[in-house]
């Protein structure tokens, strides 16, 4: 798994219009090239009346998983300057649908070139991007007395707590750095006096925001 990387801060759509023609950017989060697959199926079907759907995903540690297609577009002129836009801004996992409804005016090469990049380049920004850094999740279970107190402790050192579970005992499950499990572990066991039962959970992404 890698250490960090980039994508899409959630599934959204955006839409430009250039010379009268729609260019609607459909974006959203894939871990496989299938689920790439039936999100562009997917838009196509919803807009099977549209001039074109043009696609692009980048998938995989090392973007292993690469497709660009233009949909009836001129060779070259949408699904690669869509996928070039995902790797400028070092996105990872992550599928693109631009649909175009023709207005009737004839863009050109260039013109459609700038059209598709727009579309993506604008629909990223509106979307935004977020950092997934992997972390390990650490379980802390204690009585509900306890709860203020670490809530508050946690807040303060921007500490994120992922789930939370209420039962006959307060349990949390929180996003620590790999780099800083034991010193971690160690403060929060002396802000709580002992009172708690420590468990190292799975590693998981967490994300923040970069735009």
């Amino acid at each position: 798994m890698l250490d960090q990387y980039l994508t899409i801060h959630s599934n959204g759509t955006h839409e430009i219009i250039v010379e009268k023609s729609r260019f609607i950017c459909h974006l959203m989060r894939v871990t496989t090239e299938s689920e790439a697959q039936s999100f562009i199926q997917q838009i196509k079907k919803e807009h099977r009346d549209a001039s074109h759907n043009c696609s692009a995903y980048i998938i995989g540690e090392n973007d292993q998983y690469q497709k660009a297609h233009d949909d009836g577009e001129p060779s070259g002129t949408a699904g690669i300057p869509m996928l070039e836009v995902l790797k400028k801004k070092g996105l990872k996992n992550v599928a693109v649908v631009v649909t175009r409804y023709f207005g009737g005016t004839k863009l050109g090469a260039g013109g459609i070139v700038r059209a598709y990049g727009n579309a993506v380049s604008e629909a990223i920004q509106t979307i935004g991007i977020v950092e997934c850094k992997l972390a390990t999740i650490i379980q802390c279970e204690f009585t509900y007395p306890l709860l203020g107190k670490i809530e508050n402790a946690l807040e303060q050192r921007n500490y994120q707590i992922d789930q939370k579970e209420f039962t006959e005992k307060v349990l949390l499950h929180i996003f620590v750095n790999n780099d800083d499990l034991t010193n971690f572990i160690n403060w929060i066991t002396e802000i709580s006096n002992g009172n708690i039962e420590i468990t190292e959970g799975p590693q998981k992404y967490r994300e923040k925001d970069v735009t």
